[in-house]
């Protein structure tokens, strides 16, 4: 295949992806990854304005009588893609009121938040601490009473749930990685190649699922 060819093929490849389809992977990515993923800011507000556009079009087709069926698929359409959204902010939101305490801590898990979520995290958070002071700390023996901490002795805070970067999940390769280095001694090293399903610690290739090098699936 010449390469004008295969710019065609990219190109109609591009093309053929649609935000709704990115929105597809992006929950789908959520769902597999044990942590909190970065928010997709400007992905989530075309998709937005999509919506509002198809609400707007079968206010239009209610107007007009526009043929039941084609309503119909219309209707479809906007619910799906409702579906969609609503299930990733929530299965964002799960996580923020799971590690509440773990991402309010870490500027790097906050900058992954949408100011809506970062507002979420920090309300959760305040009332968390207020509950856990007023109904059970305020009676527990000096050096016991901390939110945080199991007792002063400890020298982390092991009182916080985290999520379990060594977890094993399904991911699929976007493009050849090569060979790449599992462990931090060189030991586990697996070549990548483009379009192969693999079974990996998160924790070895949160980087590659970061820069959208790899797929969580």
């Amino acid at each position: 295949m010449s390469t004008w060819e295969d710019d065609e093929s990219s190109s109609a490849a591009a093309a053929a992806t649609t935000d709704v389809d990115l929105l597809k992977r992006a929950w789908r990515k959520e769902k597999a990854s044990p942590e909190i993923l970065r928010f997709d800011s400007p992905l989530v507000s075309r998709v937005r304005e999509q919506i509002q556009l198809l609400e707007e079009t079968l206010d239009d087709f209610a107007e007009s009588g526009v043929d039941d069926l084609v309503v119909s698929l219309y209707q479809m359409d906007l619910d799906r893609t409702l579906f969609l959204l609503r299930s990733y902010l929530r299965l964002r939101l799960q996580k923020i009121e799971k590690y509440m305490m773990h991402i309010s801590k870490s500027e790097d898990l906050l900058s992954r938040l949408s100011q809506q979520e970062q507002r979420f995290a920090k309300s959760c958070t305040e009332m968390m601490e207020k509950h856990l002071e007023q109904s059970v700390l305020s009676k527990l023996p000096y050096g016991y009473d901390s939110v945080t901490r199991q007792s002063l002795s400890s020298t982390e805070d092991d009182m916080v749930p985290e999520p379990q970067l060594d977890t094993f999940v399904f991911c699929k390769t976007k493009s050849d990685v090569g060979a790449f280095q599992l462990d931090d001694i060189g030991e586990e090293v697996v070549d990548l190649v483009a379009d192969d399903l693999y079974v990996l610690r998160y924790k070895s290739i949160k980087g590659l699922v970061e820069n959208g090098q790899i797929d969580l699936i």
